[in-house]
């Protein structure tokens, strides 16, 4: 069994693997088109209507349900959750760069949590159902990716002009 000291790692070649992913990065960077100034791309425009109608839902069902503590929920639970996703929605809208984070920590939450459900889902139309939610929850959240980095492009030019 070897011992590697951080000082042979930050030695030059490790020096050099740091100024090669600097540079990808900054090629990666300078590629990156700022979003436009009324410009939603599909994506945000699919996480802002996900935001929007998850908010509608939750309180409808919180509303509608009768003895919602029974079935483990609370009226300001519902209240809190719905508002969240509102603020999610409404941060997207307008393309702040938390918003578009805070869904993608949501989405890869429900990523993780539907493959668990898929490891127990008993029927076919259940595991189905998992994969269809897992499939759609991994290309919005992988389509956000770029958008977060266009919102970035136009918060670094912005920077830049001031």
């Amino acid at each position: 069994m070897s011992s590697h000291s951080g000082e042979e790692a930050d030695g030059p070649a490790g020096d050099g693997a740091r100024r090669d992913r600097a540079e990808i990065d900054e090629r990666a960077r300078a590629g990156l088109e700022p979003l436009g100034p009324h410009e939603r791309p599909p994506a945000l425009l699919a996480a802002i209507g996900v935001c929007a109608l998850l908010a509608v839902g939750v309180m409808v069902g919180a509303l509608t349900v009768h003895d919602l503590a029974r079935r483990g929920g609370s009226l300001p639970g519902a209240v809190f959750l719905a508002a969240i996703f509102a603020l999610l929605a409404q941060g997207m809208y307008r393309r702040r760069y938390w918003a578009v984070l805070g869904c993608e920590a949501l989405l890869a939450f429900q990523i993780l949590v539907t493959s668990l459900a898929l490891v127990v889902a008993s029927t076919l139309a259940a595991a189905g159902a998992c994969l269809l939610s897992i499939g759609l929850g991994g290309w919005l959240f992988w389509k956000l990716v770029r958008v977060m980095g266009r919102i970035q492009a136009g918060e670094r030019r912005d920077r830049q002009a001031s």
